[in-house]
This record gives C-alpha cells, structure tokens and sequence, in this order.
C-alpha cells in the first residue's frame, strides 16, 4: 500500500495536468458552463440513492419557525436545488452559490416544488456572503459543500453571523476515510483529478477537525458503537468513494476518539 498509493496518485496528477495548465492560463473556467448541468442530471440519481438520509436529516427543519409559523432557511452551495423537495412547507428559502450558471437548472427545481416560497439566487462564495444580513435567517443548510470551499473556517463563522441565536445549522459532508481502508487509498489516488472533475471537491478532507475547531457550535459527533444508548439513533452511510459526515440532532461534544468518521448529528446554537 505504501509503494501503491504515491504511484496510483503520480498516475491521476499526470491526467489531471492538461486541466491544471488550463486553470492557470484561464481556459478551465469554461469547465463553470459545463458543471451545473452535470450536477443536475446528477442531482436525481443521487437523491434516490441518499432519499432515506436526507429525510432523515432534514426531519426536524420546521421545529426552527418562528412563533408566527414563518420559517426563511439559506442553502449555501445550492447547486441546482437538490435538496427542495425536503424542505417542510410553505418554507422561504435563499439560494446562495459561487456558480452563477446554476440558476437555469435552480429555477427548474423551484417550478417542480411548488410547496416552498423563494426569496432569490444570491451568487456569493460561502466565505463572503455580504448580501445576507446579521442573524437574518432561522436554519442554514450546506451539503456537500465544505469539500470544496477554500476556507472552512470563514464558511463556519459566516454561518453564525447569518444564522439567529437558536437557529440550526444541518450540515451532510463527504470526509476522509481510515486510513487502513481501501475506501482511503481510492480518495488519495483519485483526488487530483477528482478535484478537477468536481469542481474543486476534496475528499481527503478532515472537515470534523474544522467543526471542531471553530468552537462556535454545539455539537456532538458519535461514532456508530452501541447506538441504542445514545440520545439520538445512530447512521452509518457510504456512498460512492466518500464517507458521510452529516447532522441532526447534538447536545454536546463527547471526548471519545473520532477516528471512525461516520456521524449523524444536529447542530443547534445557544
């Protein structure tokens, strides 16, 4: 594995080194016309596949509305609106993305769910997303998202500017795997050119050290041991080359070691 790995990966950089010259020139950016339109066609097969995940995730969004019933949530990194047939009723929703060239396929989720109210596409990076105010917003959603972002971090912080004192953060992130695991050896040998072809998607990223190092969360992520003692149940989820990182429900974070990244949890702010 040692000797395989660094030569698997020299193969996938010398693949990914026509589309690396092509970033530094300027040319790749065409690449920004051609993905949202294979992220949309993606998005069904995809969202057959993590149905039963992502109902679960997502199950608990209308406890956030206000006493008056209204409930505005922000997606970050909306792509072309995957994750709108889950949302609970009558929910106002803001579409932020980096990518202006998903809004052709973004308004073609909003005529297929009728049952939400939109309040429009802001085009902003998750690190800067000025045009939204302080605390303006009751849930903030990101899936899938903090694997591409230059800056947890500052993602991070954005969201709890954005988000109001009490509001929810439902997060569902691809991760690294063990680094014993073959799952491990495909993410580090394909990721090069899998950066590339996904858009700028790392799947060799740690992103609970990120959450964790924030400090402004409450969270809790639990390793599947024993799941019928913990407060909440307890998911293991694979899919395609990534492992699964993803919320609903935390009170605290536990000090037991986190190696295995499999998590579901909720992220509520106090």
């Amino acid at each position: 594995m040692d000797v395989i790995v660094p030569s698997m990966t020299l193969l996938c950089l010398a693949l990914a080194l026509p589309l690396h010259l092509m970033e530094l020139v300027g040319l790749f950016g065409m690449y920004k016309y051609v993905f949202p339109s294979l992220a949309y066609n993606n998005a069904f097969s995809y969202n057959d596949k993590m149905h039963d995940t992502k109902r679960d995730l997502f199950r608990n969004v209308g406890k956030f509305a206000t006493p008056g019933g209204t409930l505005h949530l922000l997606e970050i990194g909306c792509g072309s609106g995957a994750n709108f047939s889950f949302y609970p009723y009558g929910c106002t929703v803001i579409c932020s993305d980096p990518n202006p060239h998903f809004e052709k396929y973004l308004r073609r989720s909003m005529d297929a769910n009728k049952h939400l109210t939109y309040e429009g596409f802001v085009v902003a990076s998750g690190e800067d997303m000025k045009e939204i105010k302080d605390e303006s917003v009751d849930v903030v959603v990101c899936t899938l998202v903090l694997c591409s972002v230059r800056d947890v971090q500052r993602v991070l912080k954005e969201v709890r500017r954005i988000l109001k004192t009490g509001g929810g953060f439902y997060f569902l992130e691809h991760v690294v795997s063990d680094p014993s695991s073959w799952t491990y050896f495909f993410q580090c040998v394909l990721e090069p050119l899998w950066y590339y072809l996904a858009d700028g998607c790392m799947i060799t990223r740690a992103t609970w050290e990120d959450l964790e190092a924030a400090d402004l969360f409450s969270i809790t992520m639990n390793k599947n041991t024993s799941a019928t003692t913990h407060r909440v149940k307890i998911y293991l989820f694979s899919y395609r080359i990534s492992n699964i990182l993803y919320t609903v429900c935390s009170p605290s974070l536990p000090s037991q070691d986190v190696h295995n990244k499999y998590y579901l949890d909720t992220v509520l702010f106090p």
